[in-house]
Order: C-alpha cells, then sequence, then structure tokens
C-alpha cells in the first residue's frame, strides 16, 4: 500500500472514518518531514500494518484540519481509529509510531525458538498493556474539552441513553467529542475501572469525570450544568483584546520563532531588522480568530500587523514603508 497525499479538507474526511489511519502533517521545507515520509513509505509495505491507511497532509495548505488537531509544528503524526485521536507523535521518532502502532493493533510478541519466555515475563507484558491503556484513555479523555463516551456517535446513537445525553448536550450548544465505545472493546472495559464508573454513557469535562446520564440531568434540573463550561466571552471582545495585548501586534501563520508561511517569514524578518518589540498570535490555532478578524478589521488576508490597536496592514504595506523610509515612523519606533 502507498502513502495517500491528502491536499484538502475533501480528501481527509474520505479517510478519516476508516478503521486504523496514521495522518503525517508535515512541510516540504522542514527536513525532518521527509525523512518520516521515508518511514511512513517504508511501513506502509509491512503486511504487519495491512490494516492501516498511512497518509500525509501539508499542514500550511490545509489549516482547518491541522486546527481540528491542534497542530503547532511539524512533523506531528495523528493515530486514529474510526475516526476518534487514540494517540500522536509529535517529532520524528519512528520508534515511538512503531510501538503506538502496534500497541493499537495488539501485534502479538514473537518468541524467539532458542529463547523460551520467562514465567515473569507474562506478568511484565499485562504491567506494560496495563501502562499503555492508560495512557491512551488519558489522552483519549483530554483529546476535546468536553468529551462524550458513549454507544455510537453525535450523529447515530445506539442505546436510549447516549440519545438523551446527546440531546442535553446539543440544546445547551455545547460543543463535543464522542468516541464509539462498542467499536473497542478495550476502551470500553478499561475506562470503567480507570474512572471507577461502571456504565456508559461517560461524560467528561476539562478531562474530569462528571458521571452519566442521571448526573447530567439532576445538574440540568438544579442551573448548574452551564456552571461546568469555562465562561465565553464575545469574539469581537476578544478580537479588541488581542489587537491591544501589545503596542504592535502581529497576526500571522506560526509565531516569531517559528513562521510557517512565506509571508509571515518575510514580515518577520523585517520587523526584526527593524528592531521592532512585537508580539505575535498564531491564527492556525484558532479559526474563531482567523476568520472573526478578517471580518472584523475588513482585512482578507493574512500576516496583519497593528499599532496601538489599529490596522496597519499586511506584508505589502510593510514593505512600501520599509522601501520609502517610512517604516520606523509607523511602527513608532
Amino acid at each position: 500500500m502507498t502513502v495517500l497525499h491528502l491536499i484538502s479538507k475533501t480528501d481527509y474526511d474520505k479517510v478519516a472514518n476508516s478503521k486504523y489511519v496514521v495522518i503525517h502533517f508535515f512541510a516540504e521545507w522542514v527536513e525532518q518531514c521527509r525523512d518520516m515520509n521515508n518511514v511512513l513509505d517504508e511501513m506502509a509495505k509491512k503486511v504487519t500494518y495491512k490494516e492501516v491507511i498511512f497518509s500525509k497532509i501539508p499542514a500550511e495548505q490545509v489549516p482547518e484540519v491541522s486546527l481540528k488537531y491542534k497542530i503547532t509544528a511539524v512533523p506531528t503524526i495523528i493515530i486514529l481509529q474510526n475516526g476518534s485521536e487514540v494517540d500522536r507523535v509529535d517529532g520524528a521518532h519512528p520508534s515511538q509510531l512503531n510501538k503506538k502502532l502496534d500497541a493499537m493493533l495488539s501485534v502479538p510478541l514473537k518468541q524467539s525458538p532458542n529463547k523460551p519466555i520467562k514465567e515473569n515475563t507474562t506478568s511484565q507484558i499485562t504491567k506494560e498493556k496495563k501502562v499503555d491503556l492508560n495512557e491512551r484513555l488519558n489522552r483519549l479523555i483530554n483529546s476535546s474539552d468536553v468529551m462524550l463516551f458513549m454507544k455510537g456517535n453525535a450523529d447515530q446513537p445506539r442505546c436510549g441513553f447516549s440519545q438523551k445525553l446527546v440531546d442535553i448536550l446539543k440544546q445547551h450548544n455545547v460543543e463535543f467529542k464522542t468516541f464509539d465505545i462498542l467499536n473497542d472493546q478495550e476502551v470500553r472495559e478499561g475506562l470503567k475501572k480507570y474512572s471507577n464508573w461502571p456504565t456508559y454513557p461517560q461524560l467528561y469535562i476539562g478531562g474530569e469525570l462528571i458521571g452519566g446520564l442521571d448526573i447530567v440531568k439532576e445538574l440540568v434540573e438544579a442551573g448548574e450544568f452551564e456552571e461546568k463550561f469555562p465562561k465565553k466571552h464575545s469574539l469581537e471582545d476578544r478580537l479588541k483584546s488581542l489587537i491591544n495585548k501589545s503596542k504592535i501586534m502581529v497576526f500571522m501563520k506560526g509565531d516569531r520563532e517559528k513562521p510557517r508561511c512565506g509571508f509571515s517569514r518575510q514580515l518577520v524578518q523585517i520587523l526584526n531588522d527593524a528592531g521592532a518589540k512585537y508580539e505575535t498570535f498564531d491564527i492556525l490555532e484558532d479559526e474563531d480568530v482567523r476568520q472573526g478578524l478578517k471580518t472584523f478589521s475588513n482585512w482578507p488576508t493574512y500576516p496583519q500587523v497593528y499599532v496601538n490597536g489599529e490596522l496597519i496592514g499586511g506584508l505589502d504595506i510593510i514593505k512600501e514603508h520599509l522601501e520609502n523610509g517610512e517604516l520606523s515612523g509607523l511602527l513608532n519606533i
């Protein structure tokens, strides 16, 4: 099998809900990404991983998917099972990827014919599996601010209790992620012990167990349910606060240390050469800010530069003032 090259959200949607999927978020200009692409090419050829779909996606070109998985640097590899993130590898670590895939697929250990398994090996393997499962459960629980473990998914609940809890969350306009415990017996049984809660559905907020349907209904009836969620400020108030966070504020792809597009990289270089003191905001990490700021300031592209809360413009405007010798005056430096 070859590694699929996903170049759009549509390409991603076609494979994301498959049984096992590995997605490499990469950038062509990063050497470690090229190394990991070679690793994936080799792994995709192995019979051991015949059930796994290996894919790669350019992080900058498909930002909506990068935002979904909170990709802040490349290479980053996301491991999906039936559409849900179960693990990830940050950086170029082939051995970690192998280990995590093997754990997910429950690849049996091979016994050497010349070295019989000792009596304590089974016990050691059991302990290692338990640790791996606990790490996986913790990662699943924290994969979203609001996480629901249920039978089925938000669109197709497969039991009445799950249906009712999904309805409550939707009625309160809660953004949440689900995990179908019917597709993973290990998670289904392990989570009962991990959280000491014997039934499903189970609702987690901020990584903490809230409980099942009965608990949620009690909180709703007592008017305490919405208190469990962090207070949300209006987007306009948030944008104003961000714009005025620093005298010179730059909204860009990446940050001043790691720009993630050519325009942002050029702008950072100009500001650094000018000796400007400024702060940056990575619009790839927040889709609300990314789209909202375009409307708020009536400026459709990035990067965007603000001085004392006022929009100056993008890279072209900055370059024009630099060529005219007016940049220092524009930035008030």
